[in-house]
């Protein structure tokens, strides 16, 4: 199956990455259109996908991704409508727009509206999804799939993408600065810098991943290690002291807002 790509950016490149990394598509099978910044033939030598010059190139495409401004999105896709095949899917990670307003633009086709964050190039990737109402099932699976090989997909409704964009998509810049603090708390007390980020990295992966497969409430698995007059409670209690809750809220709602 050719797949299209629109925009190789930060957001467009991880998802390429990820999908070669997944095997989802082969080089040969993955067509992409990049802007003007040269970001996308920078990523073709190290991918070794095919890139194309004109919109031409994506009407063998089944699949296309459009990962481009929120601002240009819409007139973009009424440039690629006359080049598409009346059953392809377009997924569009932009943000800035409706289901039904690409769907307009386009009028043909199968538009599935997906917000992601940047570690779909690992493939661990969190994905909020909305598909447009006309979208036939056996579409649905194809753009279902492909977004699983990037990571986890929670379909929601539609009002709800932002959020997940927001929590999902703007944390892991949340998540980098406490990694980077606690390694210099590390490096505070001793540690060799390379051995810190080691060490809360991989705290912060096996953290998440006793959380995802235990189903244990935040909490409980806070519980679990602070013990009575202990180190971690009197950590923890520094972090209320601090606001550490409320900032991490608060980061939340202003990004969102």
């Amino acid at each position: 199956m050719d797949i299209g790509f629109i925009g190789a950016g930060h957001m467009g490149g991880a998802m390429i990455e990820g999908l070669l990394k997944a095997e989802a598509v082969t080089g040969e099978k993955l067509f992409v259109k990049g802007g003007s910044s040269g970001t996308a033939e920078k990523l073709q030598e190290k991918l070794k996908f095919q890139l194309v010059d004109d919109y031409q190139e994506f009407g063998k495409c089944k699949v296309v991704f459009i990962a481009t401004g929120a601002k240009i999105v819409l007139s973009i896709l009424k440039e690629l409508a006359p080049f598409l095949a009346d059953d392809s899917i377009l997924i569009s990670v932009a943000a800035g727009h409706t289901t039904k307003e690409a769907q307009d633009a386009l009028g043909k086709g199968y538009v599935v509206h997906a917000i992601p964050n940047t570690p779909v190039s690992v493939n661990e990737g969190m994905i909020g999804v909305h598909y447009a109402e006309n979208i036939p099932e056996e579409e649905k699976e194809i753009a279902r799939k492909l977004l699983e090989s990037l990571g986890k997909v929670s379909e929601v409704p539609e009002r709800l993408l932002g959020t997940v964009g927001t929590v999902a998509g703007c944390s892991p810049a949340f998540v980098d600065m406490l990694i980077e603090a606690l390694g210099d708390a590390g490096v505070m007390e001793g540690l060799p810098r390379a051995l810190a980020y080691e060490i809360v990295e991989q705290m912060v992966l096996g953290s998440a991943k006793l959380a995802i497969e235990s189903g244990k409430h935040p909490g409980e698995l806070k519980d679990g290690v602070t013990s009575p007059g202990g180190s971690t409670i009197k950590g923890v209690a520094a972090l209320e002291k601090h606001g550490f809750r409320y900032a991490l809220i608060d980061a939340v709602k202003q990004a969102n807002s």
